[in-house]
């Protein structure tokens, strides 16, 4: 099973993406959008730029673990990774975002 895109509504009736590899587990989440059209734009702005290394912000979070964020051309941040125990497992998920994006399925929960 190839990576899949999500399309769900938050709590706030918020339009959300997240992008699961093909073991379901989520390798990246997105910011709440209010239109449904923006959040598709949001999952074909990863599909694009997760071929990009230089797209992925690397980071580390106040209690020392490591995550990344995914940032368009323009600087903006399209998506977010969970929190890693190490560097060699957010490395693992960058190049997971990166093989599993541009010909993931888009599964709309919201229809």
């Amino acid at each position: 099973m190839a990576g899949k895109f999500e399309i769900y509504k938050d709590k706030a009736g918020e339009f959300r993406f997240r992008l699961k590899a093909s073991n379901g587990q989520i390798i990246l989440a997105s910011e709440g959008y209010k239109a449904k059209t923006s959040c598709k734009k949001g999952i074909a702005s990863v599909q694009k730029n997760s071929q990009d290394d230089n797209r992925f912000e690397r980071r580390e979070t106040k209690t020392g673990k490591a995550r990344f964020n995914l940032k368009a051309a323009n600087g903006q941040v399209i998506g977010t990774s969970e929190s890693y125990e190490s560097t060699k497992a957010r490395e693992n998920g960058i190049a997971s975002v990166a093989k599993n994006a541009p010909g993931a399925k888009i599964d709309d929960q919201t229809a």
